[in-house]
């Protein structure tokens, strides 16, 4: 038997080159992943920052303009205060003084840090911090952009840093013309160290900028004061001509731009930041959060090593592989050769001992009888081998799916058990109902608690009613207290907001529930009649109100309970007077004390 010896001597050269080549090609794979994890955790790290400096940034905006408009109204309140009002129209030293006394107390109930009344020529006739060596009495502001502001245009506000205290701190200014006689400005200044500590808590730094750019607020106080954007030299010298901010330097921020990265230097090195704005309601400010790039690509950079690991882990396994099928068709092919070798050694001596021909014949027919059982042997042992690579292999793949096909194999088994259908819709349905329900909840709530109010024009009074129990309803029956709805005028709409009608309705069903609180038989009524004006009554079965309050019932900071403010009845009435209707206190059916909303039909 003949044979290609150079054809045979060929075959490792090539299965070598075959490795080879397959080497070549997993490094390649290996090098490009590397590339390309790279660029993803780039990618995904300024993502991941990006979205976390847009949520904070978001968050804190919302902390400020709460704290905002707890404030905002309080100028407003205060120009309408009586004793205000005499002060500036008095001009006596009793009248201050008492003043003072009544800032004082105020001051320490809303938390602003300065509460101060300025007359006609920008002097301050009393003042919350009276009593303080840096009390405001007597000192003069004409200067302040905020006093003229107000006297020009009616309220004015600026962030600046106080002239005698030196703490920083917004003013917000509103000037007292009672008839349209301009007697002075009240000012209230609002300090935001508590907010800026709760800016703090969170990972990366939160500041606002004023219209040049200078950082008025920020949760690092080494960032305060300074210019995050150069100024210009006519910007710099107007802000110290108005003495906005004393006589500090406004350094500018030492900070690099790089594409969308932010690079601030400092504290011997430089820290890398994404940064997200949002505009607050402060003229010309904007809220800024820079979000520290590092932790997000030390997190992104760990995924990508875990994943190219995964990656050289196969590619290993595939080389692997590869050098053990080669091997073995090694060994097959040097078997091969050798069987063929001993075949033509037969043949030889066959033909050159024609005497040893029997014997020879019967030592080829046994040889070739053990090498067929040697290659049957093989061939089992090979079949083997790859029946248990196959089965671990499907076993495998079909872990997962088994697991997800016996969960609804389970469930539907279940069913099947039960052969309820009828009640399994039954289920459906109710699960319908509840989820349009949740619906129904979440939105009344969403559109109750949105910032700008709804404009004034036809409201269902039902619809109102309805969404005020779906706000309060709960606590209320939770508190164990029974709300009783009547609506003698079905279908009826009134000329009102409807956000502003149902914060009528809560502020005095929530005054109702204090009032009753640990009452056992607590009930509130609430009624719908009349036609023109409609009335909407809110009566409980409480104590009522004392006869010494009810004169200067809605009048501002007049209140009952130890711990309340007094405003809370004042702005329900203003927002019923704003409807064109009224608020009135109307004697309760049930014994306690009863309150009317008078409205005009749309």
């Amino acid at each position: 038997m003949a044979f290609d010896d150079s054809a045979e001597a060929a075959r490792p050269w090539l299965d070598r080159r075959r490795l080879l080549l397959a080497g070549l090609a997993g490094a390649l794979v290996l090098v490009v992943a590397a590339f390309g994890l790279g660029r993803w955790a780039i990618g995904h790290a300024r993502a991941g920052a990006d979205a976390e400096a847009r949520q904070n940034a978001r968050a804190h905006a919302t902390l400020l303009e709460s704290e905002l408009q707890k404030f905002r109204l309080l100028p407003r309140v205060l120009t309408e205060f009586p004793d205000v009002r005499a002060a500036l129209a008095d001009r006596s030293a009793a009248a201050s003084r008492r003043l003072d006394v009544e800032l004082e107390q105020l001051a320490e109930r809303t938390d602003a840090a300065v509460i101060y009344v300025l007359d006609r020529d920008g002097t301050t006739i009393a003042a919350s911090n009276w009593r303080e060596p840096t009390s405001f009495v007597g000192q003069n502001y004409r200067f302040r952009p905020y006093y003229r502001g107000a006297m020009e245009r009616g309220a004015a506000e600026l962030f600046a840093l106080g002239t005698v205290s030196g703490r920083p701190g917004l003013y917000l200014a509103r000037k007292v013309a009672p008839a349209g006689r301009a007697l002075g400005v009240i000012v209230v200044k609002i300090e935001f160290d508590r907010l800026e500590a709760k800016w703090a808590d969170s990972r990366g730094t939160s500041f606002v900028t004023d219209g040049s750019g200078i950082i008025i607020m920020a949760s690092d106080p080494a960032w305060r004061f300074r210019a995050f954007a150069p100024l210009s030299a006519a910007a710099r010298d107007a802000l110290r001509a108005s003495r906005r901010y004393g006589e500090r330097p406004l350094a500018p921020l030492p900070l690099a731009r790089d594409g969308g990265d932010l690079t601030v230097r400092g504290g011997g090195g430089e820290t890398r930041y994404r940064e997200a704005a949002v505009r607050v309601s402060l003229p010309g400010t904007l809220l800024h959060q820079v979000q520290p790039l590092a932790p997000h690509r030390a997190a992104a950079a760990a995924t990508a090593r875990v994943v190219f690991l995964i990656l050289l882990i196969l590619v290993g396994a595939a080389i692997a592989a590869l050098l053990r099928l080669v091997e073995r068709q090694a060994m097959r092919q040097a078997a091969h050769q050798a069987l063929e070798r001993e075949v033509a050694a037969r043949t030889q001596d066959l033909r050159t001992a024609n005497a040893e021909l029997k014997a020879a014949s019967e030592l080829q027919a046994e040889t070739d009888r053990r090498y067929r059982a040697s290659r049957e042997e093989l061939a089992q042992a090979s079949r083997l081998g790859s029946i248990g690579q196959i089965t671990a292999g499907v076993a495998h793949e079909i872990n997962q799916p088994l697991a997800a096909i016996r969960s609804f194999a389970e469930n539907g088994l279940a069913y099947l058990k039960r052969g309820d259908g009828a009640k399994a819709e039954a289920n459906l349905g109710t699960i319908i109902d509840l989820t349009a329900r949740v619906g129904a909840i979440t939105g009344e709530l969403r559109n109750f608690a949105r910032r700008a109010p709804t404009p004034i024009g036809p409201v269902a009074v039902e619809d109102a009613i309805d969404g005020t129990m779906l706000l309060i309803g709960d606590r209320l029956r939770s508190q164990g207290i029974a709300v009783e709805v009547a609506v003698d005028a079905s279908g009826a709409t009134v000329h009102a907001g409807r956000v502003r009608l149902e914060q009528v309705l809560i502020n005095l069903l929530q005054n109702a529930a204090e009032a009753m609180h640990g009452r056992a038989d607590a009930r509130i009524a609430l009624r719908v009649h009349g036609d023109a004006p409609l009335c909407i009554d809110v009566c409980d079965n409480g104590p009522g109100v004392p006869e010494a309050l009810k004169p200067q019932l809605f009048t501002p900071f007049a209140t009952g309970r130890a711990d309340g403010l007094g405003l809370g009845l004042a702005i329900a009435s203003q927002i019923m007077a704003d409807f064109g209707g009224r608020l009135l206190l109307i004697p309760s059916p049930l014994g306690g004390a009863g309150f009317r909303l008078e409205l005009q039909r749309a």
